[in-house]
């Protein structure tokens, strides 16, 4: 076999196991001797890079792992709204963004401003609670500072209205219950059990931890998306801290 065989072999095989979902490291057991092809032979690398970016698809590397992203409207790999809307449990779109913004509320925990990590070691439910009313709250009350378009005014107003609307817990849940819409409790639940199902978060005593992989879609997404709820969000955070 010559060496530019090998090399696509190898290159053609982690990518296999990369959109199969299956843990490319160094300490990956069988994927182990991968992982060491694509770090240590640029060749792989090279081959292994070209066919993510064909299928608009993006690697990250983080703690001698790989993980693999869907790019910007990759309806293959990625998901749809209607799909996302599915596994999370809902059926309306200002429902959806209400998971969004609960998302985005998680993964600043995890990360700052400055483009560290921070110590943050694990959240809980009624943390993100907290998190998602204070952010909600800042953002409706300065509205106009933020220069909005009718539709961004129309969407967080809608998912404003909808928390407000929201017990924060409903009179069949308790604190360890079940996700539903029928609390702001069910909405944090539904999240974090769809964080769960994604390998994103590990959970233990109604603490959750972040992976590795969720690590290196936060990467990605402070470093090279951001996006609107971003710019947004960051321009609320810098407008209070100069008071």
């Amino acid at each position: 076999m010559s060496m530019d065989n090998h090399s696509f072999e190898k290159a053609m095989e982690l990518f296999g196991k990369l959109i199969a979902g299956e843990e490319i490291s160094v300490r990956s057991g069988k994927n182990a001797e991968l992982y060491k092809e694509y770090r240590d032979h640029a060749e792989v690398s090279n081959l292994l890079d070209t066919m993510l970016t064909q299928m608009n698809l993006k690697l990250y590397e983080y703690n001698e792992s790989l993980f693999i992203t869907a790019g910007n409207h990759n309806h293959v790999f990625g998901y749809t709204n209607e799909e996302l809307r599915r596994l999370l449990g809902v059926r309306l779109n200002k429902e959806l963004y209400l998971c969004y913004f609960i998302i985005y509320q998680i993964i600043t925990k995890f990360y700052t401003q400055s483009g560290s990590y921070t110590y943050t070691e694990y959240v809980k439910i009624e943390d993100i609670m907290k998190a998602v009313d204070a952010g909600l709250h800042n953002v409706i009350s300065n509205m106009e500072q933020f220069r909005l378009s009718e539709l961004e005014e129309n969407s967080f107003e809608a998912i404003a209205n909808l928390w407000d609307e929201l017990p924060s817990v409903a009179n069949e849940e308790n604190m360890g219950g079940k996700a539903s819409r029928g609390s702001r409790y069910g909405y944090l639940k539904m999240v974090f059990n769809f964080l769960l199902s994604q390998s994103l978060f590990l959970e233990m005593e109604e603490r959750y931890y972040i992976t590795d992989r969720f690590r290196a879609v936060i990467t990605r997404y402070f470093e090279e998306e951001r996006g609107r709820l971003y710019e947004i969000m960051t321009k609320e955070e810098i407008d209070n801290a100069s008071y």
